[in-house]
C-alpha cells in the first residue's frame, strides 16, 4: 500500500487540477436548483482502500451526472472567487511612525511583498528579496539580498528577527481533455503551481540572513495568515485523477517536507464529507512556528472541493468552497453556482482543528464578504447571474448553523463589495446604478437593511473613515441602452466618501475622478495596494490613468472609445471630513513613454515610516519627503 501511494506523480496531480478547474466552471455556468442546507457532518476514513472506494464511488456518480450537459464552451470563465473579512475601526489613539500591511482583522496578519518595522524595508521583487536600510533616508541602501529560484511569485512575514519567504512554484504541463468535455483530442497547455515552499530566515544580522528552516508542500497555496509566531498555509492538492478513463483511478495523498524530511498525510488524518463531486482536492491548514525552530508543523487536512477563498479571525479559520454537487437543466439566463460549503478550523497556536461546517446559498465574492463578531460568522453572497441575480446576507452562529439572514437584495445586481464594521455590514451592488446599503447586525436572528443610496458606478473596496464614514474606491459608470439591452460603460477610477451617521440616509459627502475609460486602481484587485492613515488624512493610492484623446474624434466620442495610458503610479491624497479628498501629488517609477508600457516599473505598494514616503515597483524604490513630495532617494532593484 505504501509502495502505490509513494509512486503517484505531481504530473497526474496538476494534469487533474485543471480538468476540474474546467468541470467547476461548466458547473458554474450551468445548472439552478432551490438552495437545500445539508447536515452532513465530518467523518474520518479508516484506510487507504475507503478513501480510494470513496472518491471512486462519488466522482463516477457526479461524472454521470455531468454527461447530461449536452453543450460546453472550452473556455467558460469561473467567476470572481476571494475572501471578504472584518476591519478593526480606526484607533483614535496617535498614528504609529510607521505603516503596515492593510489587513482586515486587526492582529491577523497577511503576507505582502513589503514590509517594514521602522528602520528596515524588506521588499519581494523578481527572484529576490532585498533587505533594506531605511533609518536615515537620504543614505538608505540595500544591505542584502536573498536569491529565490524556481519561484514566479513570493510573498513575505516578518515576526522580529524572523523572515518568512513565501514561493509558489511554476510549471507547464498539457492536458489532454476526455471527449465528454470538449472535443476530442483537445489539448490545454496552461500554468500551476505544484510546489509551496516556506523558507524562515534568521534576519537578526540584517546584512547576513540565515535559512533556519524550509517547509514544502505539493500543491497550489490558497492563502495563509499570520497570528502570533504562527504563519498558516492553506494548500490545495489535488485527490485523484483518472489515468486512462473513468475507472481507473489514481489516488494521490498530499506531502510535505520539513528540512528535506518527507512526511505523508496518511488517509486516516483526513476528514471528510459525504458529498459526491467531479473532482476532490485534500485541503490542508498547515501551522508553523517561525521562532521556535524545532518545533515541528502541525496539519490538519480535509477532502473537499476545491477551496476558493479564506477568512480567518484571532481564533477561526473559514473555507469556503463552492459546491458542485448542485445540478440542474442549463439555461441562457439563470447561470452560476448556487451555493458555498463553509467550513471552520479552530486555530490555537499549533493547534488546527476542523470542528464544524455549513452551506450558504450563493457565491462569495471575497474575504471582505465574510466576517466574525460577538460568536457570530456572516457572510454575504451573490445567486445566479444578470437579471435573475440576488444577493443574501446570512449569519451562522459557531456550529455555522444559520440564525438569520435577508434575501432577495438588490434583484438583478451583484454584490461588488462589501465590509463588516461591528454591528454593520456596508454592501455595494452594481448593474446600471450603485446602490450602497447600510445593513443593521444588532441582533443576529433578525439582520435588516436600514438605508441605501443609488449612484452612479460602483465601489470594489470599502474602508473605514472612522465610524461615521466610509471610503470607497472604484470606479465610474453610466447605463448604455444599445440593441434593446443595457450595459454598464464604465469611466475611469472614482473615489467617494460616504457618511453613514444617518443609517437610514447614508450621503456621499465627497468624490474624485481620475482619468477616462480604461484607468485603473490596484487596490481593486489587491487590498494591500490601499495606504491609508486617518491620524496622518493620509490616502495613497497605485493608478493607472488613461485619457481620451479629443482630437480624435469629430463630433461626440463614441461610448466604445478608450483612453490612452498616460500615466502609472500613486496618487498622493489629503483627506479630511470637510474638504474631501485633496490631491497633493503623484509618485511615478517612470521617467519617458517607453516605459509606461513596463510592468517591472508599476508602482504596487505604498507605506510610509514617520514623514518619508516609500512606493515600491519591481525595479525600484522611491523614497519621497511626505509634506511636498520632494525626491529624496531612488534604491534601483534591477
Amino acid at each position: 500500500m505504501q509502495r502505490e501511494i509513494k509512486k503517484k506523480t505531481i504530473t497526474y496531480g496538476v494534469a487533474a487540477l485543471l480538468l476540474a478547474t474546467i468541470l467547476t466552471a461548466v458547473v458554474y455556468n450551468f445548472g439552478v436548483q432551490p438552495f437545500v442546507p445539508f447536515a452532513t457532518g465530518l467523518k474520518t476514513f479508516t484506510s487507504f482502500d475507503e478513501l480510494k472506494s470513496f472518491l471512486s464511488t462519488n466522482m463516477q456518480e457526479a461524472t454521470q451526472r455531468f454527461k447530461r450537459i449536452s453543450v460546453f464552451q472550452p473556455g467558460a470563465s469561473l467567476s470572481t472567487l476571494g475572501t471578504f473579512a472584518t476591519f478593526a475601526t480606526p484607533s483614535a489613539v496617535s498614528a504609529p511612525d510607521y505603516s503596515t500591511t492593510n489587513v482586515q482583522v486587526a492582529g491577523v496578519d497577511e503576507a505582502d511583498i513589503v514590509k517594514t518595522d521602522g528602520q528596515y524595508l524588506y521588499v519581494a521583487s523578481g527572484s529576490n528579496v532585498y533587505i533594506i536600510n531605511a533609518s536615515q533616508p537620504s543614505q538608505a541602501e540595500i544591505v542584502s539580498k536573498i536569491s529565490i529560484n524556481q519561484t514566479y511569485q513570493a510573498s513575505i512575514y516578518l515576526d522580529g528577527d524572523k523572515l518568512v519567504v513565501l514561493e509558489k512554484g511554476l510549471m507547464n504541463y498539457p492536458l489532454l481533455c476526455p471527449s465528454i468535455m470538449v472535443p476530442s483530442g483537445s489539448v490545454y497547455e496552461f500554468s500551476n503551481g505544484v510546489n509551496v515552499l516556506a523558507n524562515v530566515y534568521d534576519i537578526s544580522n540584517k546584512t547576513n540572513p540565515v535559512l533556519m528552516r524550509t517547509v514544502s508542500f505539493n500543491g497550489t497555496l490558497v492563502d495563509s495568515r499570520m497570528i502570533g509566531n504562527y504563519v498558516y498555509l492553506v494548500v490545495n492538492q489535488i485527490a485523484a485523477t483518472y489515468i486512462d478513463n473513468v475507472t481507473n483511478l489514481d489516488v494521490l495523498m498530499p506531502q510535505f517536507e520539513v528540512d528535506n524530511r518527507s512526511n505523508v498525510i496518511q488517509p486516516t488524518a483526513v476528514k471528510y464529507l459525504s458529498l459526491p463531486d467531479v473532482a476532490y482536492y485534500f485541503t490542508t491548514v498547515i501551522a508553523i512556528n517561525v521562532v521556535n525552530d524545532a518545533q515541528q508543523p502541525t496539519y490538519e487536512t480535509m477532502l473537499t472541493g476545491a477551496t476558493a477563498s479564506i477568512y480567518v479571525s484571532l481564533n477561526n479559520m473559514y473555507l469556503t468552497i463552492p459546491d458542485t454537487t448542485v445540478w440542474g437543466t442549463p439555461t441562457s439566463s439563470n447561470l452560476g453556482s448556487q451555493e458555498t460549503i463553509i467550513c471552520r478550523a479552530e486555530l490555537d497556536n499549533e493547534k488546527v482543528i476542523f470542528e464544524a461546517q455549513g452551506n450558504v446559498p450563493g457565491y462569495v465574492l471575497n474575504q471582505y464578504s465574510m466576517d466574525e463578531y460577538n460568536g457570530y460568522f456572516r457572510v454575504a453572497t451573490t445567486r445566479g447571474w444578470g437579471s435573475e441575480s440576488v444577493n443574501y446576507l446570512t449569519v451562522l452562529d459557531m456550529n455555522l448553523s444559520i440564525v438569520g439572514s435577508i434575501s432577495n437584495i438588490a434583484p438583478g445586481e451583484r454584490i461588488y463589495s462589501a465590509r463588516f464594521i461591528g454591528d454593520r455590514c456596508y454592501l455595494d451592488t452594481f448593474l446600471q446604478v450603485d446602490p450602497f446599503y447600510v445593513i443593521d447586525l444588532g441582533n443576529p436572528s433578525k439582520p435588516k437593511i436600514l438605508g441605501s443610496l443609488n449612484i452612479t458606478g460602483f465601489s470594489g473596496y470599502l474602508h473605514p473613515y472612522d465610524e461615521n464614514h466610509i471610503i470607497g474606491i472604484g470606479e465610474n459608470a453610466t447605463a448604455i441602452a444599445e440593441d434593446g439591452g443595457s450595459y454598464a460603460l464604465f469611466q475611469g477610477v472614482q473615489l467617494s466618501l460616504f457618511d453613514v451617521s444617518n443609517v437610514s440616509n447614508p450621503i456621499r459627502v465627497a468624490n474624485y475622478s481620475i482619468g477616462d475609460r480604461g484607468s485603473g486602481a490596484t487596490v481593486l484587485q489587491d487590498n494591500k495596494a490601499f495606504l491609508f492613515d486617518a491620524a496622518k488624512n493620509l490616502l495613497v493610492i497605485p493608478v493607472s490613468v488613461a485619457l481620451i484623446n479629443q482630437t480624435e474624434h469629430s463630433g461626440a466620442i463614441p461610448s466604445y472609445a478608450y483612453g490612452d495610458l498616460v500615466f502609472q503610479g500613486a496618487y498622493v491624497f489629503n483627506v479630511t471630513l470637510t474638504a474631501g479628498f485633496v490631491l497633493k501629488g503623484t509618485v511615478t517609477h517612470i521617467e519617458n513613454s517607453s516605459q509606461l508600457w513596463n510592468s517591472n516599473y508599476y508602482v504596487t505598494r505604498a507605506l510610509y515610516i514617520e514623514n518619508i514616503l516609500y512606493t515600491v515597483s519591481n525595479a525600484e524604490i522611491r523614497i519621497n519627503n511626505l509634506q511636498d513630495l520632494s525626491l529624496v532617494k531612488t534604491i534601483d532593484l534591477n
